[in-house]
C-alpha cells in the first residue's frame, strides 16, 4: 500500500530558489518549465498557471506546473498521487500533459477516470541532447526571423503545428493567442529559418532557454522540399547559433514513430538522454 506523506501546495515568489535548485538537478528535461520560472517567477498570474510542491518547505521533492501543460518534474509514485488529486478536484483546464514517461503514465492513469479519454497518447518520446556542433556543414542560409517576416512564417509554424499535434493553432480563439507566442520568439531572436523567395524551406524555434540548457521546438520542412537536404543542415545551423548564443546543451524530444525525425536528429550529433511521454486533449 503507498503511503501518502503529505499533499502537495500551491508555491509562490517565496519559493523560487527552492524551485529552481530543484529543476536544475535535471536541467535538459526541466528546461521548459525552468524557462519559465527564471522568466516570470512563481505568481500564478505571471506564470500562467500554478506551481505544485510536494514535500514540506524547504524540502521540496517533486513539482507539477500546472498551466497550459501539466508538467510533472522529479514525482515519484507518492508525489504522482498529491498532484493527481489536486488536478482529479480543480478539473482539467491544460491542454496536454507532458514530461517524463513513468510520471505521466501513471498520472494519467489516476486522471483519465475523472477526465475522460484523451485526444490522443504519444507514449514514448525520445529526448535528445547535444553538446557540440554538428559534424554536418550547416545550412549559411538558415538565420533568424526578422520581424517583418510574420506574415511568411506564420503559416509554416501553423502546418507544423497541425501536422504535429493533430489539430490547428487557430481553434479557440482564432489563433490569437498561437499568433502573439510565434510573433514574441521572433522578437527575442529565437526564431530560426530559410526563406527563399519570400517561401519558408525550413525552420525552427528555440523555444526554451536557461542558462544550462535550451529547447529547439517547431522543427519543420516544406513538404515539397523534404528529402533534400534541408531538415539536416537547417538543424545543424540551429544548434551552431543555440550553443553560441543561448546555452552549453541543445536539447528537443521527438515521437519515437518519427523515424526520418529521429534519423536527422542523430545525424545532426544529437543522442537520447531520457524519454517522455505526452497526453493530448
Amino acid at each position: 500500500m503507498m503511503l501518502r506523506t503529505s499533499a502537495s501546495r500551491v508555491l509562490d515568489d517565496s519559493d523560487r530558489d527552492e524551485v529552481l535548485a530543484l529543476l536544475d538537478t535535471n536541467p535538459v528535461a526541466n528546461v521548459f518549465v525552468a524557462s519559465r520560472v527564471r522568466s516570470v517567477g512563481l505568481h500564478p498570474t505571471r506564470l500562467g498557471g500554478q506551481m505544485w510542491g510536494f514535500g514540506p518547505r524547504g524540502a521540496l521533492t517533486s513539482l507539477c506546473y500546472a498551466g497550459a501543460n501539466l508538467v510533472p518534474v522529479n514525482a515519484g509514485p507518492e508525489a504522482v498521487h498529491a498532484f493527481a488529486d489536486r488536478a482529479r478536484k480543480q478539473g482539467r483546464r491544460c491542454s496536454s500533459i507532458v514530461g517524463p514517461a513513468p510520471a505521466v503514465e501513471l498520472l494519467w492513469e489516476r486522471l483519465e477516470p475523472h477526465w475522460g479519454r484523451a485526444r490522443a497518447i504519444r507514449w514514448s518520446q525520445p529526448v535528445m541532447a547535444t553538446t557540440q556542433k554538428s559534424p554536418y556543414p550547416a545550412d549559411p542560409l538558415v538565420r533568424r526571423v526578422r520581424p517583418e517576416e510574420f506574415d511568411i512564417l506564420l503559416p509554416a509554424c501553423v502546418a507544423m503545428f497541425t501536422e504535429e499535434v493533430g489539430i490547428s493553432p487557430n481553434g479557440g480563439d482564432g489563433g490569437a493567442l498561437y499568433r502573439t507566442r510565434v510573433a514574441e520568439l521572433i522578437r527575442i531572436g529565437r526564431s530560426y529559418a530559410r526563406i527563399d523567395d519570400g517561401k519558408v524551406v525550413f525552420k525552427a524555434e528555440v523555444g526554451a532557454v536557461t542558462p544550462q540548457a535550451c529547447q529547439i521546438q517547431g522543427v519543420w520542412v516544406d513538404p515539397a522540399l523534404r528529402g533534400h537536404g534541408h531538415a539536416v543542415a537547417g538543424m545543424a545551423a540551429v544548434v551552431e547559433a543555440a550553443l553560441s548564443c543561448f546555452a552549453p546543451v541543445v536539447s528537443l524530444y521527438v515521437n519515437d514513430f518519427n523515424h526520418a525525425a529521429r534519423a536527422v536528429y542523430r545525424r545532426v550529433g544529437f543522442h537520447e538522454v531520457d524519454t517522455f511521454m505526452s497526453v493530448l486533449f
